[in-house]
């Protein structure tokens, strides 16, 4: 539906271009032109062209409109066939919600559309996410396992929009526990995290083959940490 939407906007700017710039070269002709007939047949068919413009642009809106309510049926119909449940559509001030409802409020599967492009599709308990689900965050960040009271819980993937993972333990939405963490440049950490950064015991990984192992506070290494090169050489350095 969205690329349809996309290419027929492309078609309908790109027809929109080449008639305004027949307008322009018309302009030009009327500008340099002292024969009022001449001026007159061309501020017509200037007029006409404007015309044909605006009802592109407004018939391209009409049909955007269309497709998105046909959309919005699609996805209903797709999870009345999932789920054999009757499926509603909820809005509210922070965006729309198609999925399994009980008693006015989001209950079972289902997907939550937000009005600043963040998408939210899976288990809902009582309005919030609770269970299994997955969050698109506009930013290009993504989160995939389980949800406690709307809010990232227990065990869970969250990718960030740099290339960097996180997979691990979570509590009341932050990274609590053990996990790992990948860097994009090939970089790891495996080891503890509390209040949503490094702490505790852990080992960093670099991607030349070498790891360092000790404490860590404040998402910062403290005190003795063991380095071990690639090639079993071991030293100890302070922090």
């Amino acid at each position: 539906m969205e690329q349809l939407i996309l290419n027929l906007s492309n078609n309908a700017h790109a027809n929109n271009n080449v008639l305004l710039e027949v307008v322009e070269e018309l302009h030009k002709l009327k500008n340099h032109s002292y024969d009022n007939l001449i001026i007159n047949g061309l501020n017509d068919v200037i007029n006409k062209m404007n015309y044909i413009i605006n009802e592109n642009k407004k018939s391209i809106d009409i049909i955007k409109k269309e497709i998105t309510k046909e959309h919005n049926k699609f996805d209903i119909l797709k999870f009345n066939k999932m789920y054999n449940q009757n499926i509603q559509e909820l809005r509210c001030r922070q965006g729309k919600y198609i999925g399994q409802v009980v008693n006015g409020k989001a209950e079972g599967k289902g997907i939550a559309y937000f009005n600043n492009g963040d998408i939210y599709e899976g288990d809902c308990v009582r309005g919030n996410a609770e269970g299994k689900g997955i969050k698109h965050w506009n930013k290009g960040d993504r989160y995939e396992g389980i949800w406690r009271n709307d809010k990232k819980g227990e065990k869970g993937i969250y990718y960030y929009s740099n290339g960097d993972r996180y997979e691990g333990d979570w509590r009341d939405g932050i990274r609590e526990g053990k996990g790992i963490y990948y860097y994009h440049n090939g970089d790891r950490y495996e080891g503890e995290f509390r209040n949503d950064k490094k702490g505790g015991k852990g080992v960093y990984y670099y991607s030349n083959g070498d790891r360092r192992m000790g404490d860590y506070f404040n998402d910062e290494p403290i005190g003795r940490h063991a380095y071990l090169s690639k090639q079993g050489e071991i030293q100890v350095v302070h922090f």
